[in-house]
């Protein structure tokens, strides 16, 4: 709800402060006296496109403030939560142009962008009136008033949650078979690199002990002869043989060197000791050099038939196991995509029929709503003359998306007979007018906490048709806020509270005023309206027969 909207510097306006109330706020006043100015103003700072030449002549900018008294549900709230800005129970706006700048928005302190700004807008502020392109006229919102009239939001809301799943299970079944198109361009060369690997089976650390094995059978074919000829001069035929055969002879003539040969006969006992150990592991070096060169080669052809496996397939050739392990997996995959991709097929059409059935279920609903808004609708008509009129809501098929598969539109017949159209394009200026407040008459509590603007709505009626205008916007209030700019006195005398607007000449410049009226101030304006400049007293008499009605 709008409470206070401060202007500084605005077109005629040098400084005004309003405070507005719930229920019907009417402003009055001559044409030109500058109604209009004040609709500028709070569409400047709501984020509305509008004039350029804003800012007053001769001030160096123009400001205007808007404070909004919020109810803990509005959906501002969540807006402001989004967007990371201060929420609370007050919301304010301030816009500041300069003279010859851009213009700047604030909410709550914070400066906004242009699309936040109209973001909030749209929850806070809804005008109506004959040139309306933000409110009943636009057809992208038709949809959502006729599901409100007719209390659609939990069949809408199923139907949503229909489409989000069929839209779920699509996505699923669209990944599986983009997986499985994937596995079947690579299927030869999986089954070939998994029978190439099976056949070779290569295991952890086999790489490494094959190497290993083959450097010391390639070491041992080189130095094995060596070894071979130093064996056999240590053995019988050679340093054995030579040894022994010096100690048989010095042990015959040991009792006849009176002692002299039985240390040399000692050392030569011990080096036929250490001889033996090193004939000993001689020969045992020997054994381990015995190999058969068969061996060798085909341990070289699997070290290499493992080593090119590896470079193949860009791995190490200890993780091959690993790599056919997960070529394996993926012909796993391939062989049970066909029928996980079968289930997710069958869930796909099982939520495009649930969709489906519930898209219809909400066509149905809304084809009887439409009925029932239609009839609504031209129960209204008749007291605002308009009894020749038609209106109907034309529903016709759309693309389907979470709100169902139907385009909403609200279309208008001025007489019997004529071809029906859109609001905006049918009617006259004034017929629009009433069309729009028998419209909004009939939607009323669906707009929310919304502030309702009315701008000169009844332009153009009079008498018994402009009183009941009157009656409809103060019912349209009763539960909320309404602005109504009008020129019509008995609108006017069924406002709770009533401004008038007036122009004036200070100091040689025309500003324009806002002035609060009370019951004597309202009398005579009321008269005024009724009569033009010269108030008589039949005219106040009217004018109070108009505030007592």
């Amino acid at each position: 709800m709008l409470r206070r909207l401060e202007i500084r510097d605005m077109l005629l306006i040098d400084r005004l402060d309003l405070e507005f109330r719930p229920g019907l706020n009417v402003l009055t006043g001559e044409t030109g006296a500058g109604k209009s100015i004040l609709l500028d103003s709070l569409g400047f700072v709501l984020g509305w496109k509008g004039r350029a030449d804003i800012v007053r002549r001769g001030a160096g900018r123009g400001e205007v403030v808007a404070l909004f008294e919020l109810a803990p549900d509005h959906p501002v709230r969540a807006i402001l939560d989004e967007a990371g800005l201060p929420g609370g129970d007050e919301l304010i706006l301030r816009c500041v142009k300069p003279a010859d700048g851009r213009r700047s928005s604030f909410v709550n302190d914070r400066r906004v962008s242009g699309d936040v700004l109209r973001a909030l807008s749209e929850t806070l502020v809804e005008l109506h009136g004959q040139q309306d392109d933000r409110g009943l006229l636009n057809p992208r919102g038709h949809r959502a008033l006729l599901d409100a009239f007719g209390g659609l939001d939990p069949a809408r809301a199923q139907t949503r949650a229909a489409w989000t799943a069929q839209r779920e299970a699509a996505r699923a079944r669209e990944a599986a078979q983009s997986r499985l198109d994937a596995l079947r361009a690579e299927e030869e060369y999986l089954r070939h690199a998994v029978d190439e690997l099976d056949r070779l089976d290569p295991q952890p650390g086999e790489d490494a002990g094959l190497d290993g094995r083959r450097r010391a059978m390639q070491a041992a074919e080189r130095i094995r002869d060596d070894v071979a000829r130093a064996a056999a001069l240590l053995g019988g035929d050679g340093a054995e043989g030579a040894m022994s055969e010096a100690m048989r002879w010095l042990d015959g003539v040991t009792a006849d060197a009176d002692e002299a040969l039985e240390a040399p006969l000692a050392a030569l006992n011990r080096a036929m000791i250490e001889l033996g150990e090193a004939q000993s592991g001689v020969d045992r070096a020997l054994d381990a050099m015995r190999f058969d060169p068969g061996e060798l080669e085909t341990a070289e052809e699997r070290l290499f038939a493992i080593r090119a496996l590896a470079r193949k397939h860009d791995v190490a050739p200890d993780e091959l196991g690993g790599f056919a392990d997960t070529l394996r997996d993926r012909l796993s995959a391939l062989d049970a995509g066909v029928t996980g991709l079968a289930d997710l097929a069958a869930a796909e059409d099982a939520a495009q029929a649930a969709y489906d059935a519930a898209a219809g279920s909400l066509s149905a609903a809304r084809a009887t709503a439409a009925g029932g808004l239609d009839t609504a609708v031209a129960a209204e008509l008749a007291p605002l003359k308009l009894d020749r009129a038609q209106f109907s809501t034309l529903i016709a098929p759309a693309e389907p998306g979470p709100d169902g598969r139907d385009a909403v539109a609200f279309t208008v017949a001025t007489n019997p007979g004529a071809p029906a159209g859109p609001l905006d394009r049918i009617a006259s200026g004034g017929e629009l007018s009433r069309f729009l407040l028998a419209l909004k008459v009939c939607l009323a509590g669906q707009g929310g906490s919304v502030t309702m603007i009315f701008d000169e709505i009844d332009r153009g009626v009079g008498g018994a048709t402009a009183d009941a205008v009157g009656r409809r916007l103060a019912a349209l209030a009763a539960d909320g806020q309404v602005l109504v700019v009008t020129h019509s006195p008995q609108v006017a005398a069924r406002a709770a509270h009533h401004w008038r607007v007036a122009k004036q000449v200070e100091n040689g410049d025309t500003v324009s005023t806002v002035a609060a009226l009370g019951d004597a101030g309202r009398v005579d304006e009321i008269a005024r309206m009724l009569a033009g400049d010269s108030i008589t007293d039949e005219a106040r008499a009217a004018a109070r027969a108009l505030l007592e009605g």
